[in-house]
Parts: structure tokens; sequence; C-alpha cells
């Protein structure tokens, strides 16, 4: 895998280890502040859910990552690739049911790394 590549993978795997602790760890604090369209009282309440959603995005900073560490170039790339377009995907759903911004802040990334992968 091309060093470019191995930089947007590991810029889209820091993206995801941000929001796993936003949403898991500081939700009611930081995520407020983060997130200002939602209601302030819809913090608490939301909890539990910001922190499955949380635990999602480790998961694919975690296969983004494993992608890097993977000797076998193909095998590698075809990691890369898998989890870079579940990010994608997750970024235009976020797009469509939640905010524009979630596109730009996720799958232009991940589109980006996938475009990498092909040099």
């Amino acid at each position: 895998m091309n060093m470019l590549s191995q930089i947007i993978i590991g810029l889209v795997a820091l993206i995801h280890l941000y929001i796993l602790w936003l949403e898991m760890f500081v939700w009611t604090t930081v995520g407020r502040k983060v997130f200002k369209t939602i209601p302030s009282d819809m913090f608490d309440k939301t909890k539990v859910m910001a922190a499955n959603q949380g635990l999602y995005n480790g998961f694919l900073a975690a296969g983004l990552i494993w992608s890097l560490l993977i000797t076998d170039e193909m095998w590698s790339r075809n990691i890369a690739m898998f989890f870079l377009n579940c990010v994608l995907i997750a970024g235009i759903y976020g797009a469509f049911s939640v905010s524009k911004r979630i596109f730009y802040v996720q799958g232009i990334p991940a589109i980006l790394g996938i475009l990498s992968l092909f040099l």
C-alpha cells in the first residue's frame, strides 16, 4: 500500500477513534458542544445509544488500523477497501438521516482513501 493511502487511512481511523471517545466517554459534556443541533436535554436520555454508536465507530477504526498492520499487500488493500466503504456508507446514510456535515467528516475522507488505493 502506498504512503498516501496509509496516511489517509490513518487519519480516517483517528477520526473514528475521536468519534468513539466523543460518543462513549464525553457525550454529556463535550458532546453538547460538538452536536449543537441536539437539544441539551437529550444528551442524558441518549447516553446509552450514543455509546453504542461510538462502539461501532471504534470497530471501523480497528478495521482500518488492522489494514495498516497486515504485511500482505493485496490482503491489506482489500481490508482497507472494505472498511473505507463501510465508513463511506455510514457517511452517506448520516448525511441523509441526520446532517450533511456527517458526509463531510466521514464520507469525503473515506472517498479520498478509496481513491488513493487506486494510485
